[in-house]
């Protein structure tokens, strides 16, 4: 009866196939189309089909309906090359501009072929054999551009891949795949998120405590990380763009590398080369097949790998499951949260190897099922570390509890020496707290020191040179002005070979005080080297501005110094205004604008675009 009924869903299933319409009505009313239900398929098994040599659409029993009995087009692993035809009618007036999607970013090779206006094909290439930069579309997916003219045309596409043959098929309008690309690459980054959240989250237990079960479980999120990002497409856009061989295999390597960290991972949290020594010598068995399965690229075809992964997956997914249970059963701590957690996951792999057999229908939950498992697992998995933490903290309590009771004449010396130990720990503790204070107050100093120049109390070169690019960036941000100004006295040697250098102190600190005293508290001052300073200013409204404060610069530090000394100042003016520049270019800008003031005969400023102007102006 069972049997009666399966062959007569199947007779319904394929006369709804074949009855399906005879070309997709394509209008601007359809944001997106799921063109499963319109495609036909032929099989090439000797791979020799070019375009021209292809039967007519209409003749019978050579093309067949795409969609399998589970309503979707998965041919599951095949050494063959399929071609597809989608009869496709364009009304007047439709937006020529589409986009034909591909969904399932793991497949080798696809070609697609549409019709030109003048009746020729015009042939696009893409898959994860090629590298990302070569795509007719960037898109994690395998995307097309058509321009589609008005009548009735056929679009062919050639498929084939090593891996599983699923090729879910849609045609966009531009603004809806766009849409509808903000929505899956934000899932998809909170997904990712959670992962390396959950990654170095872990990773940094693991340092602290160094216990292996959360290296290999750090081992195990960094594998789904990467099999993840090959199923989904981003590893190939985002992470191996250029690296088509290892995207090619990056899936059943990564999958198998899962399946390897997680073998050792579940040993350790199940305790099972005690608890179960039988069965723990057959997860190392496991852990030998993936770790082959993850070196069989180098000397197996794809297709192998791909098949054994899958069936490994599925065959050690319903293995842990039941040595959880019987871990569970023997109440081993975190087994029941370490069952629902790792039950999810693995049944993640169990549907995903399933249907990349073919063997369950390709929707939006069999393609994400190990997402879906993974996102479970990461909540249950912490609630199955905090019930072990917590199992395990109550045996210790009891134990405890025992210990006094059958001791109870040792309580007054313990308590004499915790009190003890609490004293020497407080004298500790205050004197760690004033020795740390003490460095605190030391390394202020050093950083003052190492920031600033020792004679002048000035922003030294490498607080420049930070200050100028912070300065820089935020200019380019908000859309505003820096000024730099690099200040040279004037006669600065000779006071210096006269008086000496002691004199030549007083005289740079007094210019450093008068620096200080025309620019603002915002602005930054300092000294360079010898006698050159730069003042960086910020938030002025133009040029205008710059040359006020070199002005008043000049005044300022061409007033008479104590003792009768003169000086003055030769000052170069460079501005980022306009064009985003770096701080090496403007200092460059501003030291030539300087010279060209000496030249002019010192005492004055120079822009660097040529104004210019001395201290009587």
């Amino acid at each position: 009866m069972h049997r009666l009924v399966t062959l007569m869903l199947l007779w319904v299933f394929h006369a709804c196939a074949w009855a399906q319409p005879s070309a997709l009505h394509l209008d601007n009313s359809q944001g997106v189309v799921h063109v499963g239900s319109f495609l036909q398929y032929l099989e090439d098994p000797d791979h020799q089909f070019r375009l021209q040599d292809l039967p007519p659409l209409r003749e019978g029993g050579a093309w067949k309906p795409a969609l399998n009995v589970h309503g979707n087009v998965n041919l599951g692993y095949s050494h063959s090359a399929y071609w597809f035809a989608l009869p496709i009618s364009v009304s007047s007036g439709t937006t020529r501009e589409r986009l034909l999607e591909v969904a399932f970013a793991s497949l080798d090779h696809v070609e697609v072929y549409m019709p030109d206006d003048n009746g020729a094909y015009q042939r696009q290439v893409s898959g994860d054999l090629y590298p990302f930069k070569q795509r007719p579309y960037p898109h994690r997916h395998m995307v097309f551009p058509l321009n589609l003219p008005t009548g009735d045309h056929v679009i062919y596409i050639r498929v084939e891949s090593k891996g599983t043959l699923t090729v879910p098929i849609n045609i966009w309008q531009v603004k809806a795949m766009h849409a509808h690309d903000q929505y899956a690459y934000s899932l998809l980054s909170l997904y990712y998120g959670a992962l390396l959240a959950l990654f170095f989250y872990n990773f940094l237990i693991y340092l602290s405590t160094r216990e292996t079960v959360f290296l290999f479980y750090v081992a195990f999120v960094g594998s789904m990380v990467v099999a993840q990002a090959s199923l989904n497409g981003l590893g190939n856009q985002f992470l191996w763009p250029d690296w088509p061989a290892w995207g090619n295999v990056a899936l059943p390597c990564g999958m198998a590398a899962t399946g390897f960290f997680g073998v050792f991972f579940s040993r350790i949290f199940l305790n099972t080369r005690s608890t179960f020594p039988r069965l723990d010598a057959l997860m190392l068995a496991f852990a030998v097949l993936f770790a082959l399965i993850i070196l069989s690229p180098l000397a197996l075809p794809y297709q192998w790998s791909a098949l054994a992964v899958s069936l490994s997956g599925v065959i050690f997914a319903l293995f842990v499951t039941v040595v959880a249970i019987m871990s569970y059963m023997r109440h081993n701590p975190g087994a029941f949260y370490f069952l629902l957690a790792w039950g999810a996951v693995l049944a993640g792999v169990v549907i995903l190897g399933l249907r990349n057999i073919g063997w369950v229908p390709t929707n939006a939950f069999t393609i994400y099922a190990m997402q879906i498992g993974s996102a479970i697992e990461m909540l249950m998995l912490s609630f199955a570390l905090a019930d072990r933490i917590t199992i395990m903290r109550k045996e210790k309590e009891q134990a405890q509890r025992d210990t006094l009771n059958a001791k109870q004449e040792l309580v007054d010396a313990l308590i004499k020496t915790e009190h003890e130990l609490e004293e020497r720990v407080t004298l500790r503790t205050k004197e760690i707290e004033a020795v740390n204070t003490q460095l605190r107050h030391k390394e202020r100093e050093l950083r003052y020191m190492a920031l600033h120049d020792a004679l002048t109390g000035l922003a030294n070169r490498t607080l420049m040179n930070d200050s100028l690019k912070r300065a820089l960036a935020r200019a380019w941000r908000d859309k505003g002005i820096v000024a730099v100004l690099l200040v040279d006295l004037d006669g600065f040697k000779e006071i210096n070979d006269a008086y000496g250098h002691a004199t030549g102190d007083i005289v740079l600190q007094v210019v450093a005080a008068r620096l200080r005293k025309v620019t603002r508290v915002s602005d930054v001052t300092a000294r360079l080297g010898g006698d050159e300073f730069v003042v960086i200013l910020e938030d002025i409204h133009g040029e205008d501005d710059a040359i006020r404060i070199a002005e008043k610069l000049v005044q300022e530090l061409a007033r008479p110094l104590e003792g009768g000394l003169h000086i003055s100042a030769s000052i170069g003016i460079a501005l980022s205004a306009g064009a985003q520049v770096t701080d090496d270019v403007l200092l460059r800008q501003a030291d030539k604008a300087m010279y060209e003031a000496k030249l002019a005969g010192r005492n004055r400023w120079h822009v660097a675009d040529g104004m210019e102007c001395d201290s009587m102006r």
